[in-house]
């Protein structure tokens, strides 16, 4: 089983310290989100179409709602990773146009080789999350510095600032942000997709072709990421059984939401809340 060593989250978004020996499935984050190797096997995710290698040498740099997966073949030694997904309003507090950290576009690859400072911050932030995982004002200027290191090496803002602005600010048919306020609403057992289709006077296959096209992501990626972010609040921030947060996001079984959360985060709801608690 995959461990979580460390977790700490803020105003920031969230960075995870995976001990890592289980795939995930294909997902996406509205996070700006950066994965970078610690120790252990290196090891492959794979991004939008792209096989994106990730060693103590190459970071995987993922945009905002491009879908990917983590390979993990059978067999394969174990990779400790420090998983950032970092609140594009956040970084926008560095530079207006980083507001669009968490759209598509934002790093001009899916993988690339780091430079020693990102080597020497991440290895840092990993050894003071795991040394003194309360601080986490320490470690927020830690990855204030590791961010805008990764940034300044990886995404062409400074030359595409017309365009950052633009992916700031996405216009889509109103159907589409129709049936997005939908499934943002949805409360209890998630709405059937060709419902939502029916919604928005599209059918089903008009309706999976606009909507990617709009969002950047199929209907039910975007779904589970809307479900997912709920799970990870309830989790960290209310002080509820996990079998009630598994009630209230419409799974049947609390052992559902249990595989669900851990397909996508890689570890449980309680190893999650537990760990992350470490940071209060």
């Amino acid at each position: 089983m995959s461990t979580a060593l460390r977790i700490a989250h803020g105003t920031f978004g969230r960075v995870a310290l995976l001990d890592m020996d289980r795939p995930l499935v294909r997902h996406a984050h509205p996070h700006c989100h950066v994965l970078l190797k610690v120790e252990g096997a290196d090891t492959q995710f794979i991004v939008g179409d792209d096989i994106a290698p990730l060693s103590e040498k190459d970071a995987v740099l993922v945009d905002g709602w491009k879908p990917h997966a983590y390979v993990h073949r059978p067999g394969q030694p174990r990779s400790l990773l420090l998983a950032l997904y970092i609140e594009p309003g956040w970084l926008k507090e560095f530079r207006p146009a980083w507001a669009a950290s968490g759209a598509p576009g934002f790093f001009g690859t899916s993988h690339g080789e780091i430079s020693p400072r990102i080597r020497t911050l991440t290895m840092r932030l990993a050894a003071d999350m795991m040394s003194s995982p309360d601080r986490t004002a320490a470690h927020e200027v830690t990855l204030s510095d590791l961010m805008v290191a990764v940034i300044e090496r990886f995404s062409p803002w400074r030359s595409s600032d017309s365009l950052i602005r633009s992916m700031a600010h996405p216009a889509f048919d109103r159907r589409i942000k129709k049936a997005v306020e939908t499934i943002r609403s949805q409360e209890g057992p998630a709405t059937p997709m060709d419902a939502i289709a029916r919604q928005a006077g599209l059918s089903r296959a008009h309706f999976f072709r606009l909507f990617e096209s709009s969002i950047g992501v199929p209907p039910r990626v975007f779904a589970n990421v809307v479900r997912m972010e709920k799970a990870f609040a309830a989790v960290l921030n209310q002080d509820v059984p996990v079998a009630e947060i598994s009630d209230r996001l419409g799974f049947p079984e609390p052992s559902h939401f249990t595989r669900f959360f851990t397909n996508h985060a890689g570890v449980g709801p309680r190893e999650f809340r537990t760990v992350s608690r470490l940071a209060s």
